[in-house]
């Protein structure tokens, strides 16, 4: 049965030059991380102390987040809890109005992208500026992240220097990615000083300090928050930890893990308002509670959005992140899609081999695999299950119930090499709509096991 994905990802690799360069690239992500990670004697023991820590702290979560809270009041940050996007929007809103913004200036959060702060604020008469490189060219295409790190990395240089000659006026023919950054840089330049507030995401926040860390490349983080007044920053309030000996753990894992290098360019650290300018926190719910209390889901509080097994995911690689549904794709994308709203991102739990890789990747060690197979344990519970699939399922436990019937379906079964191709590759045949139909051997491994053919021991 095709679903959303499926035909998506057929779509996208219509493309096959394209579809190949998208595995490679991401492919090369993971190399980095690995060979990163092969430089770290204690590199497991890292992974196994950032999944305990945010164990500890998702588990104690009451108590981090009045004291960091606590700790940021103190340095004089206005701070505000959202329930859900709707509240989070209208607080951001109302703050912007208070001080007569016409302009934001704004890091990447994938929060804001989650509540879909942009369009409202745009819709309210506020101007919303990405300034991270990758999330600007989205925002120029007027389309969304494909990925949660490198946002705009299936796009191709002389795709950004069309838009860029459209959209900032660059040289024609002008591809190369040097003088695309400055361009970009440039145009960015005068979003900055004109600009009266800026707004970022956090990577953590230290509940110790009342703090908030955010990792950059570019320095557009600490741009947007030195020219204007006003900042707001935008946490989901699983993002918080206990203290600096724990930002540590996760710092030397995040970037290794999501790009490949041993520490971000910028870790730039946020904890009061600059000189005659005013500082506010928002840390946002949105369904994080209701997740705390998954008993089988809620491990997916503990990524630290790395991207890594976005990475590694042969699917994903595969099929690009805009076969998904939901706004984040890959593996965590699928778990946060169906926590979201299960019946409508349900047909992404078949975007998975379950091959586990995600798994060995997770730097906090996220059991992603095993919550997509336990989501599609769960798809008949919501109306959503393939009855092809059940049809299929229910005919193979007959067999398999049955011994003697089952030797016997093994023994004929060679018969269905000398079938017409035309018979075997049905449209009902989901297998042969991309691969060649197995050849069927003269004898089974039972048989040959038997016959003592077959290596024992």
């Amino acid at each position: 049965m095709s679903t959303q994905h499926s035909k998506a990802a057929a779509r996208f690799l219509q493309n096959a030059e394209k579809a190949q360069w998208h595995d490679a690239t991401f492919w090369s992500v993971r190399t980095k991380r690995d060979n990163q990670a092969r430089q770290l004697d204690e590199w497991e023991r890292l992974r196994e102390a950032a999944s305990q820590i945010k164990m500890h702290t998702i588990t104690h979560l009451d108590h981090y987040i009045a004291q960091f809270a606590e700790e940021a009041e103190k340095n004089g940050v206005n701070v505000h809890f959202a329930r859900d996007a709707k509240e989070f929007n209208s607080m951001v809103l109302r703050i912007l109005k208070d001080n007569a913004v016409k302009k934001l200036v704004k890091s990447k959060s994938m929060l804001t992208e989650e509540c879909e702060m942009n369009p409202y604020l745009e819709k309210h008469g506020i101007e919303v500026v990405e300034t991270d490189l990758g999330e600007r060219i989205i925002q120029l295409m007027k389309s969304k992240p494909s990925h949660i790190v490198m946002p705009a990395i299936h796009i191709t240089q002389e795709e950004v220097g069309d838009l860029f000659r459209e959209k900032l006026g660059s040289e024609p023919g002008n591809n190369d990615p040097t003088y695309l950054t400055y361009c970009a840089r440039m145009s960015l330049r005068n979003e900055f000083i004109t600009a009266q507030a800026g707004m970022t995401g956090a990577n953590f926040g230290v509940a110790e300090t009342g703090e908030i860390v955010v990792c950059t490349n570019e320095g557009n983080a600490d741009m947007s928050t030195s020219v204007p007044k006003l900042h707001i920053a935008a946490i989901g309030m699983e993002k918080i930890i206990p203290n600096y000996q724990c930002l540590g753990v996760f710092q030397r894992l995040l970037c290794r893990c999501g790009t490949g290098q041993p520490s971000t360019t910028f870790t730039s650290h946020f904890r009061k308002p600059r000189p005659g300018g005013e500082m506010h926190i928002i840390i946002v719910d949105n369904g994080r509670s209701d997740i705390m209390a998954d008993p089988e889901h809620w491990q997916s509080l503990k990524c630290i959005r790395c991207g890594a097994c976005m990475n590694t995911c042969p699917v994903y690689r595969r099929s690009g992140g805009y076969s998904y549904t939901y706004f984040i794709p890959g593996p965590i994308g699928i778990n946060l899609g169906m926590l979201r709203d299960p019946k409508a991102h349900s047909e992404n739990v078949s975007a998975c081999s379950l091959c586990c890789s995600c798994d060995n990747v997770c730097p906090v060690k996220v059991n992603l695999s095993e919550q997509i197979y336990l989501w599609r344990q769960g798809l008949e519970k919501i109306g959503k299950e393939s009855c092809k699939k059940k049809a299929m399922s229910q005919g193979m436990k007959l067999v398999f119930d049955r011994p003697a019937l089952y030797r016997t379906a093994l023994r004929f079964a060679p018969l269905a090499n000398a079938m017409p191709r035309a018979l075997t590759n049905l449209p009902v045949n989901d297998w042969a709509q991309a691969h060649e139909m197995p050849v069927f051997a003269s004898k089974s491994f039972h048989q040959l096991w038997q016959e003592g053919k077959v290596k024992k021991g």
